[in-house]
């Protein structure tokens, strides 16, 4: 007999959800964490950590913008130190919460790091312990890539696990990637002082967005101070003691840019290497797991859920994919994941919310689209709080009024994207949307106002 229904390896979202939900459906479930704490990288060096530091960022950017409100303060003086142990306090009241969860709910929490020897057991070093479990959740998440030339050192060259321990800001700063992490970082330190720059190799920052958006937040960088390349790469690097000098071309042009520090923030690999995947034949593709719709690798017994897949690295696609994982082991009915429509946000400011398809993939899609949008400018709580940088767009299908996707830009949207969410899951309309009355004066008017605006109804535009 096993020790354990589930062997869940890694903390991450993913994986104590996995675990919590195990535990909650009378499955015997443990976690192996190689780490001091529990949460993973999402919990302990990313979403949490850097989402305190944003909103110390933006309460900083508040000072400062105070005169436009009427408020004279003098000897702002910012301690980023501070701001970094109000991050970790944060941190260290979820992992504790986290710790929490799992005893409630009865799962074993086991330190160290696991090792397939068969399908069914696992060797935990340092201390040789074999766990052996009917049924194995690999959840070891992902980690930042290299790039050629530009190796990270965690000194000069970091990821943002370094990122989230600086006690100083940098003076000038390259961030190589304008996905949501270096958006994210850009306007953190941006805030602080320093001197920013974006290198992407793709035509528009957050590349995956709408492009109306993406253009959006890149007119919306520049004019606070952060310049952004595009259509850009690394050319050559060369590190000295104290700064970094990159060659980067944009286009037909090029330049030499010196720094003092390079984030990367432009892909990840999977954790994968010491798990003893490849002996007992588990099938990878560029060193991701490979999973069905099930989460079902292709060895009986064994799911991967999360970053570890490829599949949307997203903490809330992890913890979806872990309820459904945990749910299919106990044999329940577990509705699909819908990856397409599965909600995306960045944290910056202003913020980015979407989900579904873009109007140009709708588009490419076959669907002969129509599309509502809905500018802050014409907001009166936007104009009232001074945050009128923003936009709410809706793609629809012109036949039924189907809401093919939807994308926003401004103040607070990624709390204001689950209306969307719910109207599609529903399977409501824009025009039935349109119908919902608002509370006024509020942002949440501008999902309304873009429903209507498809059909040409707008009341306010």
């Amino acid at each position: 007999m096993a020790d354990y229904d589930v062997a869940v390896i890694g903390s991450g979202p993913g994986g104590y959800v996995a675990a919590i939900r195990a535990g909650q459906l009378g499955l015997k479930a443990a976690v192996i964490e190689r780490d001091n704490t529990l949460g993973g990288v999402c919990l302990n060096w990313g979403c949490i950590p850097s989402k305190a530091l944003l909103k110390n960022a933006e309460v900083l950017e508040l000072f400062q913008q105070a005169e436009a409100f009427g408020i004279s303060v003098d000897n702002i003086k910012p301690d980023f130190g501070k701001a970094i142990d109000r991050s970790r306090d944060v941190v260290t009241t979820l992992t504790k919460g986290v710790a929490g969860l799992l005893k409630k709910n009865k799962v074993d929490h086991i330190q160290g790091t696991a090792k397939f020897i068969d399908a069914n057991t696992l060797q935990v070093e340092p201390d040789g312990r074999k766990v052996t479990a009917d049924n194995i959740i690999i959840a070891t998440g992902a980690r930042a890539r290299s790039i050629p030339g530009l190796e990270i050192d965690k000194k000069q060259i970091i990821t943002s696990r370094e990122a989230l321990e600086l006690r100083t800001v940098p003076d000038k700063v390259v961030i190589v990637g304008g996905g949501a992490t270096g958006a994210e970082f850009a306007y953190l330190w941006n805030v602080y002082g320093a001197e920013v720059t974006i290198v992407e190799m793709q035509e528009n920052i957050l590349p995956n967005e709408d492009e109306d958006i993406s253009r959006l937040l890149q007119r919306s960088f520049e004019k606070q101070g952060i310049k952004v390349l595009t259509n850009a790469k690394i050319d050559d690097a060369e590190l000295t003691k104290s700064s970094v000098s990159l060659k980067i071309s944009s286009g037909d042009d090029t330049s030499t840019i010196d720094s003092s520090l390079v984030l990367i923030a432009a892909g990840v690999q999977a954790n994968t290497e010491e798990l003893g995947l490849e002996d007992i034949g588990v099938e990878v593709d560029r060193g991701f797991v490979k999973v069905d719709s099930g989460m079902n690798t292709n060895i009986t017994g064994i799911k991967a859920i999360g970053d570890v897949t490829g599949i949307m690295l997203l903490a809330h696609v992890g913890m979806a994919q872990g309820v459904m994982a945990a749910e299919l082991i106990a044999g329940l009915d577990s509705a699909p994941l819908q990856y397409q429509y599965m909600p995306r946000a960045t944290y910056c400011h202003p913020q980015v919310a979407s989900f579904g398809l873009t109007e140009k993939q709708a588009k490419e899609n076959g669907y002969d689209v129509k599309v509502g949008k809905f500018p802050f400018q014409a907001s009166g709580k936007a104009l009232a709080t001074r945050s009128s940088d923003g936009l709410t767009k809706v793609v629809s299908d012109k036949k039924y009024g189907e809401i093919l996707g939807a994308h926003m830009i401004g103040s607070e949207v990624t709390e204001m994207l689950a209306e969307w969410s719910v109207a599609h899951h529903l399977e409501g309309t824009v025009k039935e949307l349109g119908w919902v009355v608002h509370s006024h004066p509020s942002i949440s008017e501008t999902l309304k106002e873009a429903a209507l605006a498809v059909d040409g109804e707008a009341i306010h535009i």
